[in-house]
């Protein structure tokens, strides 16, 4: 006797944390890392550097800098960044410049982990690190006379791309002399045309979260959006419906000082960064009860009982609208200005139509003369 097969069905996967999101990443260096971060959690990520560095050793500026730093005894080194301070080392050696040797009677500060190992790594020691891996933090340091009075001590500062002037000028104002080392330094990418493209879909709504990595990265977004004369354009949507994760509050700079607000996570790495976004995203959109099913409005889709469907962006908007009022009946006037791009009363009809073959027909309900609504 042939046992017969089991044709009980496979129970539901439920859809990745960011799956029907999109997710952008201004990132130069390291984006591969951030994006295959955020895309196996189900986001569809747009590459967009809003920057890229000046190589080491093509910059004039820091053979400059160096010279001027070995010219006499440095009494502290603040090291900004691992990267950056590794290349500073391993530029000076390639130019045959001793400046390990000259370094070895200075305090090292490390504004953090990676910066600390950057100093180890190249034969120092760093004497000490703040908790907070902030530059802020570190100035504090230098202020409350806990490394001594700075008066006429030769300080040198390594630059991670931004010329710090709250922090240097700081410093000069005790009287230190302070040695600015621009390791290296950002600029705007040779191919701008994916940041204008990604200025637009910020403005367009049609990007749900932007990433940051760097202060420069989110400075340079700004400028571009202000070239375009979209600037305010831009604010808006990062204020609103597009959510700006940057990795620290430094970074978030150049935003806060624009008037946006940003989510960061606890620590400046990532990873963490990865797990802010996926904890901040889903959480905009409410799950609703309609009726005896779950739904969900993501991104470019919807998930229906832990079912995702992706929706052409019209019938998105039209969901969108009716879930931000479940039950009331919203005029398919109101619904003719929220569609992308533009459109008419056919195209609400066309959307509807749409949405009904996706999910179902019970969802979305026509109220005759009036408008639609969802049939919570």
């Amino acid at each position: 006797m042939t046992t017969p097969p089991d044709t009980a069905p496979e129970p539901l996967t439920a859809p990745a944390p960011l799956a029907g999101y999109t997710v952008a990443v201004t990132a130069a260096r390291r984006r591969e890392e951030l994006g295959a971060l955020l895309d196996r959690r189900g986001a569809r990520v747009v590459y967009a550097p809003a920057i890229r560095i000046v190589p080491l050793s093509d910059d004039a500026e820091l053979v400059a800098a160096t010279e001027q730093v070995l010219a006499a005894p440095v009494d502290l080194v603040v090291a900004t960044t691992g990267v950056g301070f590794r290349g500073w080392l391993e530029a000076a050696d390639a130019w045959d410049l001793p400046l390990v040797e000259h370094l070895r009677t200075a305090r090292v500060l490390a504004r953090g982990p990676k910066a600390r190992g950057a100093i180890r790594g190249g034969g120092l020691v760093d004497a000490w690190s703040p908790a907070s891996e902030s530059s802020a933090e570190v100035l504090e340091h230098l202020l409350s006379g806990a490394e001594g009075q700075l008066a006429g001590r030769r300080v040198a500062v390594q630059l991670h791309g931004d010329p710090l002037p709250e922090f240097v000028d700081a410093l000069r104002a005790t009287g230190a002399e302070v040695l600015t080392v621009p390791v290296y330094r950002w600029v705007l990418p040779e191919d701008v045309a994916p940041l204008r493209r990604l200025v637009g879909t910020v403005v367009a709504r049609t990007v749900d979260a932007v990433t940051f990595t760097s202060a420069p990265a989110a400075a340079s977004l700004l400028s571009v959006a202000a070239e375009l004369g979209l600037h305010e354009d831009l604010v808006a949507a990062l204020g609103g419906d597009v959510l700006p994760v940057a990795v620290g509050p430094v970074t978030a700079g150049p935003l806060t000082a624009a008037g946006i607000r940003t989510v960061q996570p606890e620590r400046s790495r990532l990873g963490a960064l990865a797990r802010e976004v996926v904890a901040r995203l889903p959480e905009r959109d409410p799950v609703l009860r309609i009726g005896t099913a779950e739904l969900q409005v993501r991104g470019f889709a919807a998930v229906l009982d832990g079912r995702l469907v992706e929706l052409p962006p019209g019938s998105v908007a039209v969901l969108r609208a009716l879930a931000a009022r479940p039950g009331a009946v919203v005029a398919k006037a109101d619904l003719v200005r929220g569609l992308p791009g533009g459109g008419d009363g056919h195209a609400v009809e066309m959307a509807v139509t749409r949405l009904r073959a996706a999910l179902g027909h019970g969802l979305v309900e026509t109220v005759v003369k009036r408008g639609y609504r969802l049939a919570v």
